[in-house]
């Protein structure tokens, strides 16, 4: 492999680890397998059987996880610390065997690019749970499959088409996640404030029970003297 295939293997496994790291795991070992492409000596091991099986085991729960609302969140939630560094070792991973520089400097690059892209699908997911209907939900998460895929085929037969597309992308990225987090916490604040609002009446409510009942007691007291 030329040195723009490399980085092109690299930065894709990180990108797509960032967004299903099981589909961009068992997609490489497919690739490998198929002869489609020749991994690197150290990926070759996701051309196992059982590395292949277990990343289709844990592709298939996350397909239907993904797909319902609030269970998405909390699978991203969990998986902020697997994808990240996953997508670092694929990244460094990807170079082959070369001088240990490069390969740290491939794992930062590649863990930075899993980071961002997590941070973007568990952000923009969380907006989208925010409306009632679960079709955008289940839209987002078949684009986001087909994505991976399309995308990792494209960093593998044409890496500069991807690397090209990949500086776009990250430049949406960068124009992106500071929106994206000043529209969550805003729609935190909206839930924050409504649910102060609902507990404002139960506590008036109680409060007037209390001092209503020391009252009804005196009355009943005076009337027994009488």
């Amino acid at each position: 492999m030329d040195a723009v295939s490399i980085i092109a293997l690299s930065m894709g496994a990180a990108w797509a680890s960032g967004i299903n790291l099981y589909a961009a795991v068992f997609m490489l070992g497919y690739m490998g397998t198929t002869g489609h492409i020749v991994l690197p000596a150290e990926l070759q091991v996701l051309s196992d059987p059982l590395v292949m099986t277990a990343a289709a085991v844990m592709y298939f729960v996350e397909f239907f996880a993904d797909k319902v609302p609030g269970v998405d969140t909390g699978w991203d939630t969990l998986h902020t610390f697997i994808r990240i560094p996953a997508g670092a070792m694929l990244a460094a991973s990807a170079v082959g065997d070369v001088s240990p520089a490069i390969e740290l400097t491939a794992g930062l690059l590649g863990g930075g690019l899993a980071a961002a892209t997590h941070a973007t699908k568990a952000g923009s997911r969380l907006l989208i749970n925010t409306s009632p209907e679960p079709f955008s939900n289940w839209s987002a998460s078949i684009t986001e499959d087909l994505l991976v895929i399309a995308g990792l085929w494209t960093a593998l037969t044409h890496p500069v088409w991807f690397l090209a597309a990949l500086l776009i992308f990250v430049v949406l990225m960068i124009w992106l996640l500071p929106r994206l987090w000043r529209l969550i916490k805003t729609v935190l604040q909206y839930i924050g404030n409504w649910l102060g609002r609902c507990k404002k009446p139960e506590k008036a409510e109680n409060i007037s029970t209390k001092t209503t009942e020391p009252l009804i007691v005196k009355s009943v007291t005076d009337e027994t003297k009488r």
